[in-house]
């Protein structure tokens, strides 16, 4: 079970007394785990756009052959590390793998933390990609 308590003023005390229901109806001859988290907001459309129409874009300029979707799956790769597919996956006697982490599920934070890796990687093979426009 996935919730999301929202703050008070948006009505916490209802979903709280729908999960505390929830959680009286658990069976009783198991062990249950529940883990609270705090919320953060995703990353904004407006921080993918500068990745994919700036960052990607200045990349792809000095990277001949590549396109943005490369140069996306592998930064993701070296800023979240590799997760090595299945051997059945893999062909022609190579290891398949694939980032550990999607761009799509990172907050705000995480996101802005990727785009700093990005900058400094591109800057270290003589790739300046410009600040975003706050």
């Amino acid at each position: 079970m996935n919730v999301t308590i929202p703050k008070a003023s948006e009505g916490r005390f209802r979903v709280i007394d729908r999960l505390t229901k929830s959680l009286r109806a658990l069976d009783d001859d198991k062990i249950f785990q529940v883990k609270i988290d705090e919320k953060k907001p995703k990353r904004s459309e407006q921080q993918n756009r500068y990745l994919w129409g700036v960052c990607y874009a200045e990349l792809c300029k000095v990277l001949p052959g590549w396109d943005a979707d490369d140069v996306h799956e592998y930064m993701l790769g070296e800023w979240s590390g590799w997760e090595t597919l299945s051997p059945s996956s893999s062909g022609f006697g190579r290891k398949r793998l694939r980032p550990l982490r999607r761009s799509s599920n990172l907050n705000k934070q995480e996101f802005a933390d990727f785009v700093d890796f990005i900058q400094r990687t591109a800057a270290e093979h003589g790739c300046v990609i410009p600040d975003p426009e706050l």
